[in-house]
């Protein structure tokens, strides 16, 4: 019998898979898709239309990430626990793993989205604690690293490599005070750090080789690709 809150799951999809970057081009007059890295993501609207755009397109896909898991705990019951129950923590996992896999594979736009970094921030956050606490971590990372380089893909990789490792962190410290865990329990919410970490660096591999050729543009720098040119004609 399938579980009252399963419903939660297709809905959350649905909503990770809104195209904000189209939308936002869209609002602008411009198909976002045929202009600087051609991605849908807030990078690359950021590029193309200003940093204000960037931080509009940014907050909408982190709240598209976040309120569906949020609305999923709490419908479970399980928000502010470290030790739910496997049925419920699966649920509450895979609610949270469809708004990011609507974000990345989106339906409507040929299963070609965005790199799923914003979305996957409000989703971590949604998952309260368990991924929540890594997940403030991770934003911290971000916004450090993002600083220090101006690279968002760089700041975006170092925060996915740092999710497992802060999730494993927080479990190791939960038990050692005396928090009621179990391996059993914690084992799916580790399972999903490694996936978001994985996915997230597979989606920016472009930018990693982009990096290695000192070819990735920082944050705050305008990229337009032109419109193809007409072949030149030899003069007489």
């Amino acid at each position: 019998m399938i579980h009252p809150a399963a419903w939660c799951i297709p809905i959350a999809f649905l909503a990770g898979s809104i195209p904000t970057g189209l939308l936002i081009g869209r609002w602008k007059g411009i198909d976002i898709r045929q202009h600087g890295s051609r991605n849908i993501g807030a990078t690359n609207v950021g590029r193309v239309l200003g940093k204000k755009y960037f931080a509009l397109c940014f907050s909408i896909d982190f709240l598209k990430g976040l309120l569906p898991p949020l609305a999923a705990g709490y419908w479970l019951g399980v928000l502010g626990s470290l030790d739910a129950p496997l049925e419920s923590a699966v649920i509450w996992l895979a609610c949270m793993l469809s708004t990011i896999l609507g974000n990345v594979f989106n339906p409507w736009l040929k299963f070609k989205g965005g790199k799923g970094v914003a979305t996957s921030l409000g989703a971590l956050l949604g998952v309260f604690p368990p991924l929540a606490l890594p997940g403030l971590v991770v934003l911290t990372n971000f916004l450090i690293m993002l600083k220090l380089f101006r690279y968002v893909s760089l700041a975006s990789i170092v925060g996915a490599i740092t999710l497992p490792i802060a999730t494993s962190l927080l479990f190791i410290i939960a038990g050692t005070i005396g928090y009621s865990t179990s391996l059993r329990s914690s084992l799916p919410f580790l399972a999903v750090a490694l996936s978001v970490g994985v996915l997230v660096v597979w989606t920016h591999r472009a930018n990693i080789t982009r990096l290695r050729l000192g070819t990735e543009p920082r944050i705050g720098e305008r990229k337009t690709i032109p419109p193809a040119q007409a072949p030149s004609v030899p003069t007489q």
